[in-house]
């Protein structure tokens, strides 16, 4: 008997696509700035300074007015214990004075050796030397050396992880194709005009 019927069979077509995984980066990078502050030299310097006082010195030939005072004061006080003394010396010579003996004449004598030796005179040398008195000279020298500053600025490295990609297409599908390779079929039968009856025997 003819085989009437082809049975074809289609598999399935699949399409694949991979990726693989990558790992990325960006290298750091690295900037500097440098800057510099400039030093110097410095020195100072201070000379001996003398330091005369001369008070003394001037109030001893010029005397200021408070001096002046006391000065005086002093003076008013000698000159009045002198002339208690005087007085006294005085009345001492008249209490011992003798009969005929020429008191007048002893006190002129005394009084002119008194005024021989306690007449002022000139004065014009000072009493008192000038206070001198000094400080040190001094002197700094200061030396600083120039001074460069570094300022790095880093960029760190980066890293990225790309992960794998698998994608799956589907190109054909699976299908059974069955195709009638026979010939037509008659109904009825005897329309074919092959058609031959069979003999059927009882």
């Amino acid at each position: 008997m003819e085989q009437l019927l082809e049975i074809t069979r289609v598999p399935i077509e699949i399409e694949m696509k991979t990726s693989r995984a990558q790992l990325e980066y960006t290298r750091g990078t690295a900037e500097l700035e440098v800057s510099r502050d400039k030093g110097g030299l410095s020195i100072k310097s201070r000379a001996i300074q003398l330091n005369i006082d001369t008070f003394e010195m001037r109030s001893s030939i010029v005397p200021t007015p408070t001096q002046a005072i006391e000065q005086g004061a002093d003076k008013g006080k000698q000159a009045a214990y002198k002339a208690t003394a005087s007085f006294a010396q005085e009345g001492e010579l008249y209490l011992k004075a003798q009969i005929g003996e020429d008191v007048q004449a002893q006190l002129s004598q005394t009084a002119i050796s008194t005024q021989m030796f306690s007449q002022p005179g000139l004065d014009f040398i000072p009493k008192a030397a000038p206070e001198i008195t000094w400080d040190p000279g001094e002197m700094n020298i200061r030396y600083e050396m120039d001074k460069l500053n570094f300022d790095w600025r880093v960029n760190k490295t980066k890293f990225e992880f790309i992960p794998g990609d698998i994608e799956i297409s589907v190109k054909q599908k699976p299908e059974v194709i069955i195709k009638y390779v026979g010939g037509p079929l008659y109904v009825p039968p005897s329309a074919d005009p092959d058609y031959e009856p069979v003999d059927v025997q009882a």
